[in-house]
Order: structure tokens, then sequence, then C-alpha cells
């Protein structure tokens, strides 16, 4: 395992919004920008690409079917997984000094798994998530649910699991309880995702800027 000293580690950096907000746009346009100015930089999105995250895809999807409360357990198993992992698992990734951009992270199961377990209950259980790992910033693309749901359906066939407009009314209002219940902790950012692509990028730049490097050591 690489030494996970957490004042050597790169930074780590969350996009959070409901669907349509562009956060995987924003994630690329980032991801080039701090390439192009030298920093080693990995992508990575939850549900994750590893065993538990493909489990939850399929359910997200409508090809497995299970209860609210297991798609709740299997959000934070696979985020504990991801985390952790001997291969690609984030600490290791930050560990090596890597900048580490990740689509959706702990505020999408409070703002989406709320919608059928309690809130208090999805924090109790990821305070093992706490532990080992808050993001350096959270990136919430905010937008209105007539234009998420407008994105949705002019870009996909389908609609997935979340995606109704009652659905993300909650959705989005779970956001902002979330914020609140752990802003004392978190470093969150709200962006405007009614701009345009460059303008949102351009805002998103400013923030990430004035971050403070980690010392390596």
């Amino acid at each position: 395992m690489s030494n996970r000293n957490v004042s050597s580690r790169g930074r780590f950096i969350v996009f959070e919004g409901i669907d349509g907000s562009g956060k995987s746009t924003q994630v690329a346009l980032l991801s080039e920008r701090l390439l192009a100015a030298g920093h080693r930089v990995h992508v990575t999105l939850e549900p994750s690409n590893r065993p538990i995250g493909r489990l939850l895809r399929d359910i997200l999807t409508g090809k497995e079917k299970a209860d609210e409360r297991a798609i709740s357990a299997l959000f934070l198993a696979d985020r504990l997984d991801h985390i952790t992992a001997d291969v690609d698992g984030m600490l290791d990734r930050l560990a090596a000094g890597e900048t580490v951009i990740c689509d959706r992270y702990y505020f999408s199961s409070l703002a989406y798994n709320s919608l059928k377990v309690s809130m208090d209950w999805v924090l109790a259980a990821h305070q093992p998530v706490f532990d080992l790992l808050r993001p350096d910033i959270v990136l919430y693309l905010d937008l209105p649910i007539a234009e998420s749901l407008r994105r949705i359906h002019a870009n996909r066939d389908g609609v997935e699991h979340y995606e109704k407009e009652e659905t993300l009314v909650q959705v989005r209002e779970n956001y902002f309880a979330a914020f609140r219940k752990l802003e004392a902790n978190e470093n969150i950012q709200l962006v405007d995702a009614t701009q345009d692509v460059a303008a949102v990028s351009q805002q998103i730049w400013s923030l990430i800027s004035v971050l403070k490097p980690r010392v390596v050591v």
C-alpha cells in the first residue's frame, strides 16, 4: 500500500448536481485544464466501475431490482471500496500526489437515497467515509428542475431510476438540506449551471485556482 499521509496527498475535487446539470462535461473540461497546467489527474465517478458499482448501474438502469434500503447500502459499500481499493482506490491515487476528480460522492447519497431512507440514517452510516476521505472542494452545479428535464429528454432515449420531475424536486431540496447539515466541515461551492458551458468552466476554474496546495513531504 502507498503512504497515505494526508499532508502529502493531492487534492480531491467532487462534482455534484441533479441529473442534466452538466457535471460530466465540466469534469472533462477541468481535467483537460489541470493536465495542461502540469497536474497529474485521475478522473473517476460514482457509482464506480468496480463490481458493486456495476451492480448499482444495472439497478439504476432497470436491469436489476432492489429495495431502496439495499440500494442505499450498496452505494455506501461501493464508496468505501472506491476509496480503499488496491487498484485505482482514491486514497492511493491521492497519496501518489494526483488530483482526483470524482463525479458524485456522498452528497449524492444524501440527496438521492434520502428519498426513501432517513437522511439521518444515511449520515450515520457514512461516518466511516467521513473519517477516511472528505473532499477539498464540492462543486454543486445548480440547475432549475425544468431545465434539468429539458436536457435529460433532449440527450437521452430513456429515463433512469431517479429522473422524474417530482423526484428531482425532492432531490434538489435534499441536496440543500444536506449542505446545511454538513457546511461546517465542508467546502461547498455553488455554480450556476444555467450559464453556457464556457462560463461554467471559467467559474469552476476560478474556484479551483484559490484552493491551497497540499504540502508534499
